[in-house]
């Protein structure tokens, strides 16, 4: 953790230490505290994009893929003893679906079991353990077994991705545990009338969001399918008389919901050409004055694909549509 000490105005030789968010789940719990929760509310599911900070070693850092603060995909589920195996399953589908939109396919799947120093009886672990494989089994996952891997609270899944040279990345986990929602107060009134303590589901399917963009660039090489460009096309003129038909162009497409740039300069078009294919934009639409005259583009693709010549209605239209996310086509 990232420590700092503040000036304890009662005693000045015993300065106060605070520490910098290292995680989410603390305050999770508090909100979950927050009025009176029954069995009824749950499981009762948090979910947030929460900054932490981890006081890394210098010779640990790495680019994005290690970073010394960041952003998480995190979530909290507050569930009973009996909800963990289904709510491991939603987890499993929908850990399963992300990756695929995003390219990915899971690799391997690891869960990781009771360690010698645990807390907890055999039977809450029995039970824990058994949750997490039926789960996996119900996902149609194969998975082994990392022996004695698990936190001393719980057991945990660990799901691991392949890029396109072969390397495997541990990114999502699914982790049960009892001892936190225990320890800071947690507490929801059950069936019988009683205080019961919740089991605190921590689950993140991308893991670090700085560790996973660095993943998905080298995955691609930089070459992202069109819904993932941070810059999906690029309007370039030919002539300095295309500027107005250009700025038109690019407020179309706008419109639409792209992600789009201009380029105007002074330079020659196979220039402009090579500038953004350099950067990996996907689309490049060229005008000139006869694409001005005949309200037309020049369509190039970073594939290689001819050059199409099509008219500018046409070509928002088809390029909103190819732009859509994959659940959405």
């Amino acid at each position: 953790m990232f420590k700092i000490s503040v000036k304890n105005e009662n005693d000045p030789e015993k300065p106060h230490w605070l520490g910098l968010k290292p995680m989410n789940c603390p305050a999770h719990v508090q909100i979950f505290k927050q009025g009176i929760k029954s069995y009824r509310d749950l499981p009762l599911r948090m979910a947030e994009f929460g900054c932490c900070h981890r006081n890394e070693a210098h010779g640990a850092m790495h680019g994005l893929i290690r970073v010394r603060q960041f952003v998480q995909d995190d979530a909290h589920i507050f569930c009973t003893e009996d909800q963990v195996q289904s709510e491991a399953l939603k987890f499993c589908n929908l850990l399963q679906n992300m990756y695929k939109d995003l390219g990915f396919e899971v690799a391997r799947v690891r869960l990781a079991d009771r360690p010698a120093e645990r807390i907890g009886t055999d039977e809450e672990w029995d039970k824990a353990e058994k949750a997490l494989a039926d789960a996996l089994d119900a996902a149609g996952l194969e998975y082994d077994i990392n022996k004695g891997d698990g936190a001393f609270y719980g057991p945990k899944l660990e799901f691991y991705l392949k890029d396109a040279i072969g390397r495997e990345w541990q990114c999502g986990t699914f982790q049960v545990d009892p001892n936190m929602p225990k320890r800071l107060g947690a507490l929801y009134v059950g069936e019988d009338g009683q205080k019961h303590t919740p089991v605190m589901l921590h689950r993140a399917v991308l893991g670090s969001m700085h560790r996973f963009i660095g993943i998905l660039i080298e995955h691609y090489a930089g070459k992202f399918p069109l819904w993932l460009s941070p810059v999906q096309a690029v309007v370039c003129t030919i002539t300095d008389q295309a500027k107005d038909y250009a700025e038109k162009v690019r407020g179309k497409l706008y419109d639409a919901g792209l992600r789009v740039d201009i380029d105007v300069r002074a330079e020659k078009i196979n220039a402009k050409i090579r500038d953004h294919s350099l950067q990996k934009i996907p689309l490049i639409l060229v005008v000139g004055k006869n694409e001005s005259e005949n309200e037309t583009v020049a369509l190039r693709r970073l594939s290689g694909d001819a050059q199409e010549i099509i008219s500018l209605d046409e070509a928002v239209r088809m390029i909103a549509n190819e732009a859509l996310p994959p659940d959405m086509n």
